[in-house]
């Protein structure tokens, strides 16, 4: 039986695109069963729509408090009895409310724990490293300090501006998260002492063979 996965976006949702695209393939072990966003106009819900996939919206502006909004969100993602929740492109810190309740995976441009919050490109450029890149990591109560699942490194190329490094990042994020959904899905996960390791019983680190996840040059 596959996962059962709701994903959450923001905006566009092209990470949303490329896991659709991979759970219509029935071994891929996941299918998403829901779309949901923050605000009614985030651009990836047609396309969620058009791919069959029932949305949902739980927008912010229409709660009193960040307590009520988490809730709300909370009881609307377990309306779809989610085995993963995967953050791609949402925008909004998720409370205890949800977090308790649901396991949320979510994709990062920039190698944690360096670089975290909304704009870890930019930091990055500005700090003046040489090398950043994506992560893949479970969310818990702080910014982008949950435990790490997966890492790719990507090089700051002379000339690079934020544009054009984060769209190198962003074609490593759509591999790297469609990877590891996938993994999580078929083989389990288990977190000890912030170690995250895949396989049904976690006792062991996995024997498959890294992925590579080349960075793509800009079209």
């Amino acid at each position: 039986m596959s996962a059962r996965v709701v994903v959450l976006i923001s905006g566009a949702g092209s990470n949303m695109a490329a896991l659709l695209d991979a759970a219509a393939d029935p071994g891929y072990g996941a299918s998403v069963v829901a779309v949901g966003a923050d605000r009614p106009g985030a651009g990836g819900l047609d396309s969620a729509r058009q791919a069959g996939v029932e949305t949902f919206t739980v927008p912010f502006a229409d709660y009193s408090d960040r307590g009520q909004w988490n809730a709300a969100l909370s009881d609307s993602l377990a309306a779809y009895r989610p085995d993963l929740v995967v953050s791609a492109g949402f925008m909004r810190l998720l409370g205890a409310e949800v977090l308790e309740r649901h396991t949320v995976v979510n994709i990062h441009p920039a190698l944690l724990p360096a670089f975290p919050g909304a704009h870890a490109v930019r930091d990055a450029l500005a700090y003046g490293v040489k090398v950043t890149g994506a992560t893949v990591h479970l969310v818990d109560s702080g910014v982008d300090t949950g435990p790490v699942v997966d890492q790719v490194a990507v090089r700051v190329e002379p000339g690079d501006d934020a544009a054009a490094l984060h769209e190198r990042i962003k074609g490593v994020e759509r591999r790297m998260l469609v990877d590891v959904v996938g993994r999580m899905a078929r083989e389990g996960w288990s977190v000890q002492d912030r170690q995250v390791r895949l396989g049904a019983s976690g006792s062991e680190p996995s024997t498959s063979t890294p992925t590579e996840y080349v960075a793509e040059e800009n079209p």
